[in-house]
């Protein structure tokens, strides 16, 4: 029987005894970095850049929509109200690149005088 190769057996039990999880929360700041976080990063020179990393789902609007909509539930709503008026479910588009895609030969056909 071949013995184990010395790093086959530090991944078999890779935790140490002095490491203790039992007061551990799973998930514990997963919901406030789904709202969003900012990154700020101190240059030398005494700048600082800020990012901001928007949360899952988050979408940026205009300065000038978002005079017209004070929250998400206001821009929801709108939406809502938009999908309400279109009268099929739109295609993917994928489907809709392939079904309007102009090949020459097609271009030829509507050239032709016949």
């Amino acid at each position: 029987m071949k013995r184990p190769r010395k790093n086959q057996r530090a991944h078999e039990d890779d935790m140490r005894p002095e490491y203790d999880f039992t007061g551990g929360v799973r998930g514990k700041h997963h919901k406030l970095l789904e709202q969003g976080y900012t990154i700020r990063v101190h240059k030398t020179d005494g700048t600082v850049v800020e990012k901001l990393v928007s949360g899952k789902g988050a979408i940026t609007l205009a300065p000038d929509v978002q005079e017209f909509f004070p929250s998400s539930e206001a821009v929801n709503h709108a939406l809502r109200t938009l999908i309400a008026l279109v009268p099929a479910t739109p295609r993917k588009a994928s489907e809709k690149q392939r079904r309007t895609k102009k090949t020459p030969r097609s271009l030829a056909k509507k050239m032709s005088p016949n």
